[in-house]
């Protein structure tokens, strides 16, 4: 399940593990519900610092009875802590891996927009075409993506031997700003081990389905991979984009996983249809080769695909830029999906600040008072005699019209606090000053007086001896 792409109605059904929104899980606080998949609930979240500091992420809740299975946990956080060191503008980031009251989770980076599949979905429901620039300029983001990945090193320069093993439309993400971002990296493979144990069957078989019409012939084989696995995958996503269906096609009572894994054992890739592209042959000859069954013959790494890739658009002026994708994206599908995902993030606002003031109030304890004297604090306290106050409430949001619904947050009630009359102990006014002007004035005057005396004698005794 993409991070950005909210689930489909029929597949919210609320799982028995499900969360009451919103839910507390340690600093995150969980909010809206994207969607679920065999191992896994998807939330939307706001993470909290300490210091009052939040972001929305996407939080990817284990189900418990993965959760405790040594082997998968184990492989989880392995491939976890692998994804937590890509940075790169095409990687979702993975900010943490881990265990809250028995639960295991994984915060990732929170993309708005939708996944490639999604995406899809939307234009053939609204009969609008993906530019063929787009479509190029989609896979050549993700093959940089890839390329960084499959050369990471750790810090003694080492290999770290990443291989995403799942490269496929619903884990292609697309933003509103015209970004396009690789998710789940490694995840594939912690849920290859506990797969054959998944009591969610129908889930966890659909999920197969889609990864098997996805996988290189030795993924299918069991064989070990390398990144020649994923350069396969991407040259699969290019094939249907550029066909504008899928490749491997099945009846729907017979597109069984079994099925499915025998066709992608087999890789026998039709030709792509004639659609009167600019040097169509060598556009066909870069996807041909990334679909190579002996992946002796197939690009060797990532960036060699991109190279040529990027040097066709070049050439043939089909090299777009996010800008143009973003105002694409947002010109078709943005207006109504955006205004109601920015409604969905102030009613959590809202929620969340109706939480901080029932914490806050639960928080505040009765003043203490002394036997006979008045309370030693003038904090407001809850009366219980007062009468109930009129109970304040976030509404629900109408599900999006025609398209995936989003999940109404529930009602919340919130019981402001009332505060009491808080009795202050009288003081004693101070008595009011005299006025010291005045006899500062008498006393000038007197000092005045005695001077012009004493000045008057002086001049006298003077005046007379003259005479």
């Amino acid at each position: 399940m993409a991070s950005s792409e909210l689930a489909p109605p029929e597949e919210r059904h609320p799982h028995p593990a499900a969360l009451r929104l919103p839910h507390a899980l340690g600093r995150y606080t969980l909010f809206d519900f994207i969607g679920r998949g065999g191992m896994a609930q998807i939330y939307l979240a706001r993470s909290n610092s300490d210091l009052g500091a939040s972001r929305l992420c996407v939080l990817k809740l284990i189900l418990p009875e993965y959760a405790g299975h040594p082997q998968f946990a184990e492989m989880l956080t392995h491939e976890a802590k692998l994804a937590a060191q890509l940075g790169h503008a095409n990687i979702v980031h993975v900010f943490e891996l881990g265990r809250v009251d028995g639960r295991l989770f994984i915060a990732m980076e929170y993309v708005e927009g939708f996944d490639l599949n999604a995406l899809l979905r939307r234009c053939s429901r609204q009969k609008v075409p993906l530019p063929m620039e787009f479509a190029l300029y989609i896979v050549t983001c993700v093959l940089r993506g890839l390329d960084y990945a499959h050369r990471r090193t750790d810090e003694s320069g080492r290999p770290l031997g990443i291989v995403h093993r799942d490269v496929s439309p619903s884990n292609l993400l697309i933003s509103f700003d015209g970004e396009v971002k690789v998710c789940d990296f490694g995840i594939a493979h912690a849920n290859d081990v506990v797969a054959p144990l998944a009591s969610d069957a129908p889930l966890v078989d659909e999920a197969i389905k889609g990864k098997a019409g996805y996988m290189s012939p030795e993924h299918a084989r069991g064989a070990i991979l390398d990144a020649r696995a994923d350069v396969f995958a991407t040259g699969i996503v290019l094939w249907e984009l550029l066909a504008g269906r899928r490749l491997y096609r099945l009846p729907g009572q017979t597109a069984t996983r079994g099925a499915l894994l025998e066709l992608a054992r087999n890789a026998e890739i039709p030709a792509l249809p004639k659609r009167s592209l600019p040097r169509e042959d060598d556009l066909h000859g870069i996807v041909m080769r990334a679909l190579a069954v002996d992946k002796s013959n197939r690009y060797p790494s990532a960036g060699a695909m991109l190279r040529d890739l990027e040097a066709y658009a070049i050439e043939t002026g089909r090299m777009p830029n996010p800008i143009k994708l973003g105002v694409w994206l947002s010109t078709h599908f943005g207006n109504e999906v955006i205004a109601h995902r920015r409604m969905r993030e102030r009613a959590a606002a809202a929620v969340n600040k109706s939480l901080e003031v029932r914490e806050a109030r639960d928080s505040v304890t009765p003043v203490p008072r002394s036997p006979s004297g008045p309370p030693v604090s003038t904090f407001p306290v809850k009366s219980a005699s007062a009468p109930p106050p009129p109970v304040a409430e976030v509404p629900a949001l109408d599900p999006l019209p025609n398209d995936k619904a989003l999940i109404a947050l529930p009602l919340v009630q919130i019981e402001p606090a009332v505060e009491a009359p808080v009795e202050v102990p009288a003081v004693p006014e101070p008595a009011p000053k005299k006025d010291s002007s005045r006899r500062a004035r008498v006393l000038l005057l007197v000092l005045l007086l005695i001077v012009a005396a004493l000045g008057a004698a002086v001049w006298r005794g003077g005046f007379l001896e003259s005479i």
